[in-house]
């Protein structure tokens, strides 16, 4: 069963047919939207700030999900996919973005609708990545603009975790 705990009084509010793996941690300030997936060893700490997280986002496994004490609560809108050992900490992520395997995201950036962040990137404070665009790199930088092949992908991935969820309520 899930580790999901109340930390000052708040506990972790979770959406209709929202779905935390065994082993994934959620505590204190979290509100997720419907149909979102919490994968195995992630962890999202809504300890010293709040995190908000909209309908059908995913939080793959190992990914880390924090903020900043009295500075940056984290706010993910719909259908984001945050990927394998992602870190995703006191920033603002639009709806439709894909945040690839081992990103790191830092306080106060934003990240726009549509955006890719490729795998390894590391996004600094303050960064503004542009709508529809793909960054990469250390510091990540805008890369390239996403094309329709793109946009796919992200909608892709955000309609099938709450499918791939659904296999291992079939074998509870």
């Amino acid at each position: 069963m899930a580790y999901i705990k109340k930390v000052k009084g708040k506990l972790p509010q979770l959406g209709k047919n929202s779905w935390v793996a065994d082993n994934a941690t959620l505590v204190g300030d979290i509100i997720m939207g419907e149909d979102c997936t919490v994968w195995f060893n992630a962890v999202v700490r809504g300890d010293v700030h709040e995190i908000r997280i909209g309908n059908q986002t995913n939080i793959q496994d190992g990914a880390i999900i924090h903020c900043t004490y009295q500075k940056a609560g984290t706010y993910i809108g719909n259908r984001v996919s945050i990927a394998h050992n992602a870190v995703v900490h006191g920033c603002t992520i639009h709806d439709d973005v894909l945040v690839g395997m081992g990103a790191i995201i830092m306080d106060h950036a934003v990240v726009q609708s549509g955006a890719v962040i490729a795998a390894g990137a590391v996004v600094l404070a303050g960064t503004v990545v542009e709508a529809n665009s793909i960054y990469a790199g250390t510091p990540a930088k805008k890369v390239k603009d996403t094309g329709d092949g793109m946009k796919e992908v992200i909608e892709r991935t955000a309609r099938n975790y709450p499918m791939y969820a659904s296999w291992y309520e079939e074998e509870e």
